[in-house]
């Protein structure tokens, strides 16, 4: 980033948002595109980087997979001005004003402008995993749960093939009363563990599931 750029920034700020209903299809390229889509929209003063491409200075946390849902999305955004008052209850209901549904907007706060990028904030995320197959009971469940946390290793493969264990990611996994999965895995840019690959390690596919992310935590949460 130019020192051009860096001049200009006024306010960063990071907006807390979810992903719900069809919006869980959208990939994450497209969803990247409907953001600068409603920002621009929205009016906000955005800072655009340099180049012969200039997009506007945007950063997510985490890129959720296709078919997850979420409340607990991060995105930072750098502006040239600082925002109108009220903020940032006017600023909220303006985004979700203009939003396409299942995008829903829950917090903006102030970042301070040389603080590290969010992608290396984030450490680890939460979800809650509903089994959808009426066939499949909450023994079954368990059972499969048991084993998964018995291994000394469960090798899985990265979308470019290469080898890594899932275990040491997996930090938490139990089964709650409604027969639900709580996991709580790695999800930093050293070790990454996708929910769907726990899915598929556990012997499930994700047509019997619904994943949902609850939280997803920083290195600098309370």
């Amino acid at each position: 980033m130019g020192l051009m750029n860096k001049a200009l920034t006024q306010q960063r700020i990071r907006i807390t948002f979810g992903k719900h209903g069809a919006l869980r299809f959208v990939g994450h390229l497209d969803l990247s595109k409907t953001w600068e889509r409603l920002l621009r929209r929205a009016e906000m003063p955005l800072e655009y980087t340099q180049g012969f491409n200039p997009r506007p200075r945007i950063q997510f946390a985490a890129a959720l997979p296709v078919g997850v849902t979420s409340e607990s999305e991060y995105l930072e955004i750098w502006l040239t001005e600082r925002l109108d008052e009220p903020f940032p209850d006017q600023w909220i209901e303006r985004l979700q004003t203009m939003s396409p549904p299942g995008l829903r907007i829950y917090t903006l706060v102030d970042i301070p402008v040389r603080d590290q990028s969010l992608p290396q904030q984030v450490t680890t995320a939460e979800y809650v995993i509903t089994i959808t197959d009426q066939e499949i009971s909450r023994h079954d469940v368990q059972q499969r749960v048991a084993a998964m946390l018995a291994a000394p290793t469960i090798e899985r493969l990265t979308h470019k093939g290469k080898r890594y264990d899932l275990r040491p990611r997996i930090l938490d996994l139990t089964v709650n009363e409604a027969g639900e999965l709580i996991a709580h895995l790695s999800s930093n840019e050293r070790a990454n563990a996708r929910p769907d690959e726990l899915i598929a390690a556990l012997g499930f596919e994700l047509g019997q599931v619904h994943i949902h992310r609850y939280r997803l935590n920083l290195d600098n949460d309370d």
